[in-house]
């Protein structure tokens, strides 16, 4: 069994702190990862509009959002004016590339994308992708070449900027293995990897903290190859201790780790085995609103 493990990075205490932590514990392990930033201001307070949606104040309570990201994370871009992450943490997100692990992108905006992005016009989403490109790349020297969607939110705009931008894979849905996506009756060529696995925050509250290394190591083993999203929030500060713990049982069970563009690699070298599948917005447990779910995605010959 492998498995891929994808870092979203959400805030800039999430950047400034949790990364840090988490390239300490994986490097500790010898685990390699793909960590994906926010570049631009962190208007995390923003989020907070959230609460009228169904569904996401029992997610908040269930998973203590204010004790885990912390108060002046949770005022940012109201009451606290919004920082910069990649004008701020650039050390840190360069210590992550030295230490091995993928760097990626994960927005511009995090509220923004994950908020505005079905209201958004094509042209102002190419302008909050390019942004986070243009940083990037002032920042590690280099064009990224990975990218996923801020709280799995896509649409077939956003599938194209991504085309346009030449990315080797995209990690923008929930589903249950690599495809070749399709929406809104538009079909695309960027490779899609998808989370298979529950991320931490959906399951907190539900299953005990004491069961949750079993409970994701059982899924780990029903599949050849899985795909789980921590976050520098949750894995990185509060949930370190317990991280690092379900890395080392991980490790006892004899799971194999793969970087995600080493995992897309590995699956680019055969497009004829790539799977065609639709990407469709939908309900999904444990989260508020809706969210890009794979559709289908038997093996066949692609016919694009």
């Amino acid at each position: 069994m492998r498995l891929s493990i994808k870092v979203d990075v959400d805030t800039y205490r999430g950047t400034r702190e949790g990364v840090p932590n988490l390239c300490r514990v994986l490097k500790k392990r010898g685990i390699p990862a793909t960590f994906l930033f926010s570049l631009g201001p962190d208007n995390t307070g923003k989020a907070l509009r959230r609460i009228f949606r169904k569904g996401f104040l029992s997610k908040c309570l269930r998973s203590n959002v204010a004790g885990n990201y912390g108060l002046k994370t949770l005022l940012y871009g109201t009451l606290l004016k919004a920082p910069r992450i990649g004008k701020l943490c650039a050390d840190q997100m360069k210590s992550a590339r030295d230490g091995g692990f993928e760097c990626g992108i994960h927005c511009w905006d995090h509220f923004k994308w994950q908020d505005c992005l079905s209201s958004m016009r094509p042209t102002e989403i190419g302008d909050e992708f390019e942004k986070a490109r243009a940083e990037f790349e002032k920042i590690f020297g280099y064009e990224p070449k990975s990218c996923g969607a801020p709280g799995w939110q896509i649409t077939p705009d956003a599938l194209e900027t991504e085309d346009k931008a030449g990315m080797l894979y995209a990690s923008d849905t929930r589903g249950t293995c690599p495809f070749m996506p399709a929406m809104g009756g538009r079909k695309f060529n960027t490779l899609q990897i998808p989370s298979t696995l529950p991320t931490l925050d959906e399951v907190l509250g539900i299953t005990p903290v004491s069961e949750l290394s079993d409970t994701y190591l059982a899924k780990i083993s029903q599949s050849r190859h899985s795909v789980v999203t921590v976050h520098a929030e949750l894995e990185g500060m509060a949930y370190l201790e317990w991280f690092d713990a379900f890395l080392s049982k991980l490790k006892s069970s004899g799971t194999e780790f793969i970087r995600l563009d080493d995992y897309a690699k590995e699956i680019l070298k055969k497009p004829e085995s790539i799977p065609d599948a639709e990407i469709k917005m939908e309900p999904f447990p444990g989260r508020s609103g809706t969210l890009a779910v794979q559709c289908g995605g038997a093996p066949k010959e692609r016919k694009f």
